[in-house]
Parts: C-alpha cells; structure tokens; sequence
C-alpha cells in the first residue's frame, strides 16, 4: 500500500494548508537525498515479489461466500514472529486497505542465483499455509483479484449497514461500508475521507456491463445517462482488490532508470496475460481487468483538473489519477519516446535542476509532486531534510503508477530499485510463482542483451486501455517495438509505413509477443536464449521450463486467463439467467471450485495444465538461504497497491 507512517492522521482542511509545505520539503529531501547516493555502485541483484490475499468465509449451509472482516486479528497474530526473531522469518506480513486483505513478502529477498527461481513457489506456499493456520474453519485465504460480490448487499461478514448520509463515515458509499476498510492503522481511511474530500465530491467508478440476451437496463444503481454501466463510489472497490507486485535492486541509478523504461512497454502485455477480474459489485462486466478500476477509485482530482470546469482554484489540468500507466521515461535512451507533454510546476522543477539533478529525472519528479499529499500525520510535519525522507515518500507513494522509481531509503544497504506493478493476482501459487519467474527472468534478458523494448509513451497508454477489454490476452493486438535488440536502434527510428502508426513498432498479439513472430523469438524465444548460455542445475531448469510453457500456454489461448474461466464459469452456471447477475449461489460456487483448485484438489487442465508440485520451504537448500541478506519491508523493497 506504500508508506504506514504511525501517529495521528490530520483532517482535509488541515492537509491542506500543509500541502505547499509537504511538497517543498518532499523535494528538498529527495535532492539531498541523490546528491548522497547518486554515484552508489556494485548493489548485487536482489529482488522480492509481493502478493496480496482476500480471507473469505464460507456459509455451507446457506451456500454463502463473504469477505471475512479479520484482517486485523490475523495480522497481529501473523506478524508476531517478525516481532519476536525479525532476520528469522521465513515470510512478512502487511496490512492492506481493506478489512479482508492481507499482504505477504517473502522474508528475505532472493539474489542472483538461477536457483531462487526453484523456491519461489515453495515460498508461496509457505505463506498460504501461514494464515491457513489461523482461520476458522469455514474460511478460506484466497489469492483473488476481486471477489465478485464486492459491495452487494451482505457481501462481508459480519455484515454492515452502509451510511452515505453519514459525515462520520470515510467512504459515504451506497455500498461498500467503513467496517470493511481496515481499522488497524489510521492511514486508510484518511486516504479515502481526504480523496472525497480533496475531489469535491464521491469518487465514480462506472464498467460496462456485459450485455446478455436477458441483461436488464437501467443496471441497478447506475448512473443517470450511463444505464449499462455498473456503478462503484468508493476506495474500496479498488483499494479492495489484489495483485501480484515485484521489485529488483539495480546496481546503480543507470541501471535502475533503464529497466524501469524497458520493462514500462511489457506493463500492458502483462496486465492482458494476467487478467483476472471480470466481476464487480455482483455483475459480468466488459472488462476482465482491475487497473482502471483502482484508478477511478482514487481519483482525487477536482472538476477543474479533470477538465471539466476553467481553472481558478486549481494550478494545472491533469489528464490521468494518481493511479495509473507512467507519463515518461527516465533513460537517455527513452527522452525521444516521451511524446506526451508532462504537466509539472516550473518552479519545482527548476529546483530540481539547480539541485543537480538531470532534466529527464527533475521532470519526473516535478511531476509526481503535482498532487497534494493526501494523508498526512501531525507527528511528521518537521522533519529533517537532511536526514529524513518521509515528506518525499507521502507523494511518491500516493503516485501509484505501472512502474515506480525507487530511491534507497536514507542510511540503508538498500539500493536503487524499480516496482513492477501491473500483474493481476492469480488463484494458485504455481500461477503466481510462474508469473514471478517470467518477469524476473526478462529483467535479466534486457540487462544482458542491452534489449531497447521502447515504445512512444502515447502507444503504451492506448495498450494500457487495450488490456482491459475483455478477452484483451487473444482479441487484442498491441503496439510492439519490432526492432528490439541495441545495434538495431538506429534503424528502428526511421519512419515506417502508415499502417504502423509509430516509429519502429507494429499492431501484434500477446501470442506473437511472448511467443514469436517471424524473425522475432518471442519473450519466452529470448529467455531461452539466456539461460542457454548459463549454467543451470536440471531442478530448477525443469522448475522454470514448467512455468514458462504456462506462460506460452496462456498467450496462445490453449490455456485460459483467470478472467476468462471466471468468466465461462458464471455463464455456463445451471443458476445462470443470461442477465449479466453472479448470485451469492453462483458465487459461493465459483469460490468453491476456486478453493479446491488452488488447494490441489480439483485439476483445472483449461485453466494451469498439467505441472509438478516445487519444493517445499523445508527442502531450499542452505547455499541458497544464505544468499538472503537483507529482509524485505512494505517500504523498502516491495510495496503495496
């Protein structure tokens, strides 16, 4: 979720007045801070990956699932081993946004070695059994990007009224109640009051509905001149769903900005291959995605920065949330793509410059701190800008973009890192660890084979939007660059033919991206290529060569994504009324069958294939637990939504 400062959350009214002074100071610290660690070198590879959980209960004899509102309970108890042995624990835990979700680390973060991509699943596995351990036995941990009756009437337990007309209340919703927002730790439901609050009204989410032959229009609860769309007023429906995140350590600022831009073109790819959400509020929706849901959830710009009325209150007009795809690249390599003009203060931006700090980097942050801090703590008003970063971190974490440029935090062995942000959760650990792998492993390939993967930015915001649609992953084609590696670069920024729209990339398929098309090898093509010309041992390169064919599988459609099982579940459901409705009993039936598989138990050849189970966290072998060095925090190497 990003920086969990503790003390006591200050009002809208008072942020406000700080808002000025947040920003100041927040770019002050982060000149300070690169003047100190600009020329840092020699960080090894260290990298961690990051997975979000919803507890659900199950009602077997009412044929009932719900969001379990113990997050809290689970938590402490969850937490209690960090506490007591901190460089001891296998797995860290996290409070998320809401009262349902959980979030887990591994506890170290992995290294260089092929052989960590053995254990990643088996680490997985280790955290699922962790909470598993301290649930009820009606309930369940599931790795779901949304449960689908999120904001329907009695979608948690204990259920809750909701309260719109309630100024007491964060969130105001007609649907999604305070008490499902986690109580843990006052940050959350500061960030929902204050984005209602700063935008001047409830925040507005509205998705297609899927239109079946018995699908009722107006959808219950839309919007006057918007009757086909399923309507959501709240954080909640975003900030409640989950994802699978993972971040890298470069081993300088060069490298950290590169990867950032190279791996920013493959965020839309990634989100279409792991697309897993196609249910909100009890409806099918037109969309299998959550990115443009969570981005609407927090959307805190005012009518006139969203362009809707002239600016006078208001300084700029800003054309995206603070959720959603990046606005420009940050390498030398990248400056000629960034063809989206960025909106950023002059004055901050200036700043910056005289600071020391190159034009591509100072416009990125100068960007950033357009918004307004948005949760603040009376506690963490002064700080020191030499030593201190926290006033930086409140804007940098609240900007949650496809990919985050990470600074090391002050007085830490922690370097330079990126966060790739765009994958969807998947139900089992096999599906999760082979996402993880892939990422990992095309990190690698970009950074030894000097790959240029760069797109205008303007072509990755229209794939953003493409990855969405409904069966994104075989339907959709997408902006690729089609020459990809070094020496090429010169001759892929000549003009191209009118069909292709853009220097040096074509329309292509997930399938031909990861797979292949003519002389291009695919991503998978390019990863093989790379660990031909290492050395690695026969268990871990069957383990990769299992979650790689996932990968291709998947791309091709011989495989189906989460979103499109989920999908034919609904609709081939005996209950099913070809109206566009998921019923609690087609609901609790889904989960069921969800449960089962992700616990073994059900094969799902159209969903993961056939595979082999990983080792399990008892059998990683010591050489490779010594190479865990320094453990991974929600603010230091992985954060959250």
């Amino acid at each position: 979720m990003g920086l969990l400062t503790e003390g006591s959350p200050l009002s809208w009214e008072e942020t406000k007045k700080l808002a000025n002074h947040v920003r100041e100071h927040g770019i002050q610290q982060f000149i300070n801070l690169y003047e100190r660690l600009k020329d840092r070198q020699g960080d090894i590879l260290k990298w961690g990956d990051e997975v979000e959980y919803v507890l659900v209960r199950f009602d077997d004899d009412k044929q009932v699932a719900q969001v379990s509102l113990r997050a809290l309970d689970i938590l402490s108890k969850l937490q209690e081993k960090e506490q007591q042995d901190p460089d001891g624990v296998k797995s860290l835990w996290r409070p998320e946004y809401a009262a349902y979700m959980v979030e887990g680390t591994p506890g170290k973060p992995y290294g260089g070695l092929l052989a960590h991509f053995n254990v990643v699943e088996s680490s997985m596995k280790y955290r699922r059994e962790e909470v598993a351990k301290l649930l009820n036995s009606n309930e369940a941990v599931m790795s779901l990007t949304n449960f689908p009756r999120l904001g329907s009437p009695k979608f948690s337990y204990p259920s809750h009224d909701v309260r719109p007309d309630d100024p007491e209340c964060a969130a105001q919703s007609l649907y999604f109640p305070d008490e499902a927002i986690f109580s843990g730790h006052p940050r959350f439901k500061t960030l929902t009051r204050n984005i209602r609050q700063r935008r001047g009204e409830k925040v507005s989410i509205n998705l297609p509905v899927f239109m079946d032959e018995k699908t009722k229009i107006p959808v219950e609860g839309s919007l006057p001149g918007m009757e086909n769309y399923v309507h959501m007023d709240a954080m909640g429906f975003g900030m409640g769903c989950c994802c699978l995140q993972l971040t890298f350590q470069a081993c300088n600022i060069n490298e950290a900005r590169y990867l950032y831009d190279q791996l920013t073109p493959l965020c839309p790819i990634m989100l279409a291959l792991t697309a897993a959400s196609p249910v909100y509020r009890g409806y099918l929706t037109d969309i299998d995605c959550r990115w443009n849901v969570i981005s609407a959830s927090v959307d805190c710009r005012t009518q006139e920065e969203r362009g809707l009325k002239p600016l006078k209150e208001n300084k700029f007009r800003i054309h995206k949330s603070r959720y959603d795809s990046i606005d420009s690249y940050l390498s030398p390599e990248g400056a000629k793509y960034n063809d989206v003009p960025l909106t950023y203060d002059q004055d901050d931006y200036q700043k910056l410059r005289d600071g020391g700090i190159d034009h591509l980097l100072a416009q990125h942050i100068a960007h950033l701190f357009i918004r307004d801090t948005v949760s603040l703590f009376s506690e963490k008003i002064h700080q020191n800008d030499e030593e201190e970063t926290d006033h930086f971190e409140n804007i940098q974490s609240t900007n949650w973009q496809t990919m985050r440029f990470k600074p090391p935090p002050p007085n830490s062995p922690i370097g330079w890192r990126v966060e790739f942000r765009p994958c969807e959760a998947q139900l089992t650990d096999f599906e999760n660890a082979a996402i993880v792998v892939f990422v990992v492993l095309l990190t690698r390939v970009i950074l030894s084979f000097k790959l240029n993967f760069l797109l205008p930015i303007s072509k990755v915001d229209e794939n953003m939007q493409k990855a969405q649609n409904r069966n994104a992953c075989l339907n959709e084609k997408f902006w690729f660059r089609r020459n990809f590696s070094e020496k090429k670069n010169d001759e892929s920024c000549e003009p191209c033919d009118t069909e292709s729209g853009c220097e040096g990339c074509e329309l292509w398929t997930v399938n031909e991206i990861i797979n292949g098309k003519d002389s291009f090898p695919g991503l998978i093509g390019l990863i093989n290529q790379y660990l031909a010309s290492m050395e690695v041992d026969t268990d871990t390169h069957c383990s990769i060569q299992q979650y790689l064919k996932l990968i291709q599988r998947r791309a091709s459609g011989s495989l189906l994504t989460t979103a499109s099982w989920i999908r034919k579940e609904v609709l081939s459901h005996p209950d099913y009324q070809n109206d566009s409705i998921v019923t609690e009993k087609i609901n609790y039936d889904l989960l069921k069958k969800a449960k089962k598989i992700q616990e073994g138990l059900l094969p799902c050849n159209e969903l993961i294939g056939c595979f082999m189970n990983s080792k399990t966290a008892e059998e990683i072998p010591p050489a490779i637990a010594k190479q865990h060095q320094t453990p991974v925090t929600s603010n230091h190497l992985t954060n959250g939504n």
